[in-house]
Order: C-alpha cells, then structure tokens, then sequence
C-alpha cells in the first residue's frame, strides 16, 4: 500500500474512533473503559512496522485537532492504543498527575517499552499503567 494512501486510512479510522472514545469515557464506568485499556492484543505481530506507532500517533493527533474536547488527552491516547492494539503492537496506557499551584493536573500518554510514543509527557509522576503485554503473559 502507498504511503499516502496508508496514512489517509489511519486518519479516517482515527477521525471515527476520536468521537466514540470520547463517549465511552462519559457514558461508561471508568472500570470498563480501563478493562477494556487493560486488554492485550490477540495476536503479536514481531515484525510489524517499526514506524507504525508513529504513524498511528501523527494520525490521531492530525484528526483531536479537529475536535474541540475538554480533556482530549485520554481518548486520543485511548484511540492510539486501540489502533495499535488492532495491528498487533502491545502499548501500555499510563494515567499520570502532577501539581499545578493547589489544584492537580491529569494526562494520559502510550508507552512501547517504556519509551513514550504519543502524549509528552512533562513532570507528570505516573499512578496507573494498563495494557502493554502479550496475551497470555502476566502483567
């Protein structure tokens, strides 16, 4: 498949996935919607693209641009995770907080082996991780 073609196919999936994450944080109990971030993929693919989690982060945040969310941090990253997820390349969801005066700030990002590959992260301390291991295998 042509690169341009490629990259237009992980916009659209991510331009339709974006919404529906949104709504599944609102309308579902955090338990399910981090279960479900929890899961591994059912198949590794050991030689996928090594430039694929790239692609699929400058897709996904190509297309939240497009959506004025409050938070958007955790459905994007949740949308990478999933389209990874879908191709075969574990990633783990970390949810992480940081001070800001008195009040706390919350980000989500994606880590592949403990290198980050969508959401930056800066001096968020990380509380909780999901997903990010092979089926089959203990986390």
């Amino acid at each position: 498949m042509k690169p341009r073609i490629h990259r237009r196919k992980l916009r659209l999936e991510a331009m339709i996935l974006i919404p529906m994450a949104w709504l599944s944080i609102r309308l579902s109990p955090a338990s399910r919607v981090l279960a479900w971030a929890d899961r591994p993929p059912r198949t590794i693919r050991r030689f996928a693209d090594p430039d694929l989690p790239t692609q699929v982060a400058a897709a996904v945040a190509a297309r939240a641009a497009w959506f004025n969310l409050e938070a958007p941090c955790l459905p994007t990253a949740l949308v990478a995770q999933f389209m990874l997820r879908r191709r075969g390349v574990a990633s783990r969801l970390c949810l992480g907080v940081r001070r800001d005066g008195s009040a706390l700030e919350a980000h989500a990002w994606l880590e592949i082996d403990g290198k980050i590959v969508f959401g930056a992260v800066g001096g968020y301390a990380p509380i909780a991780q999901y997903g990010g291991r092979a089926a089959g295998k203990p986390s």
